[in-house]
């Protein structure tokens, strides 16, 4: 007994120290125009550079020890396209939608919230702004109270906080409008919610973007990619896609296999081919996960996670007790029958996408890994 209880508790004390780094940026010297840099990076790493959030451009500022003296702009694999939506600024898809009777009229860029509904207006205009400071919705909200334009508000967020506010469901809503109500907020506050045009080469929803002040312009016309700048804090231009310059190539770390096998012969594969089957320990990682499953051929996806029967316990394929949970309703929490099939974990491929437990026969695409 005494072992067993040392067993678990060393477990737990993993959960803290685990971390996971899910894509790999390369700096390519070589001169070339968009499309012909789109095309080296598809042929020898995964695509050109997509950027999901600020731990991505901290990332990138590594790559700044690699680039070399006279590099005016390099590369990334942000373009534009003839149809724009709504997106968070945080990166977070724009599921949840909660616009004024009216509103989008379809002329305006950025929202704003009033009376707990939201209004979309003109970028320009200078309100004040709430931003997220963590990622709890009821302690994380910050009121600042200047008048900025939208970028200039998102740039004030992310210097000092996180973001400007992503509101992703109905509750979340009701919790800002709470703190809205309890701050004695009378006025008009932007919120991280915006409409572009522009679209990563990978076809990644992401929305996350870091223009410089003014970007982008489209000067002259026909602007239609993106550049960063090293030496501007790697803040983001819109230029003519037939430039040539240098430029930043994405490996990521998850790979889909469209081919239905069973738990076992998926985690063969991934160790012959790639590294293993993909563990999840953060939120952060399931929403890679969620981007990648969802080019899936079937309902559900392996991942690297099993049922450890003397303890009744889920395991990560890395030696981690399950810490972050993502399970389905009846899924996870409930002693499994080792006396009949082993048990392993998969992701649903559709809906709110959680982790399910099905019989390790059963045959589905699943995730490996190329993160040693």
């Amino acid at each position: 007994m005494d072992q067993t209880l040392y067993f678990v508790l060393l477990l737990i004390a993993l959960c803290s120290v685990s971390e996971c780094v899910q894509r790999q940026y390369h700096f390519i010297s070589e001169l070339k125009n968009w499309t012909e840099a789109q095309r080296y990076c598809r042929e020898n790493y995964t695509d050109l550079a997509t950027v999901d959030n600020m731990n991505n451009m901290n990332d990138m500022n590594e790559l700044k020890k690699s680039v070399t003296d006279g590099v005016k702009y390099v590369w990334i694999g942000l373009q534009k396209t003839g149809v724009a939506k709504w997106q968070w600024s945080s990166g977070d898809p724009a599921l949840y939608l909660n616009w004024a009777t009216g509103q989008p009229d379809g002329r305006d860029e950025c929202a704003f919230m009033r009376n707990g509904q939201w209004d979309d207006g003109r970028c320009s205009n200078r309100l004040t702004f709430i931003c997220s400071s963590s990622n709890n919705m009821s302690t994380g909200l910050v009121f600042v109270n200047q008048r900025m334009n939208w970028r200039d508000a998102q740039s004030y967020c992310r210097q000092n906080h996180i973001d400007l506010v992503s509101v992703r469901n109905q509750n979340e809503n009701q919790q800002i409008q709470k703190f809205i109500s309890d701050s004695h907020i009378s006025n008009d506050v932007w919120i991280g919610l915006f409409r572009d045009s522009w679209q990563w080469s990978d076809q990644r929803n992401s929305s996350f973007r870091y223009w410089r002040s003014g970007e982008p312009n489209n000067a002259g016309g026909f602007q239609n990619c993106t550049v960063l700048d090293p030496d501007a804090l790697r803040q983001w231009h819109d230029i003519f896609c037939n430039s040539e310059f240098p430029f930043v190539c994405h490996e990521d770390k998850l790979i889909l296999i469209k081919e239905n096998r069973t738990w076992s012969e998926a985690l063969r594969y991934c160790r012959q081919n790639h590294v293993d089957l993909v563990s999840v320990h953060s939120d952060e990682m399931q929403r890679r996960v969620m981007n990648v499953v969802k080019g899936a051929s079937t309902a559900e996806v392996w991942l690297g996670l099993h049922n450890y029967c003397i303890m009744n316990m889920w395991i990560w394929l890395s030696g981690e007790i399950v810490c972050y949970q993502n399970w389905a309703p009846g899924n996870g929490t409930t002693p499994e029958n080792c006396s009949l099939e082993k048990r392993k974990g998969a992701v649903q491929s559709g809906g709110d996408q959680r982790w399910i437990s099905l019989p390790e026969s059963h045959k589905l695409n699943f995730i490996c890994t190329n993160d040693e």
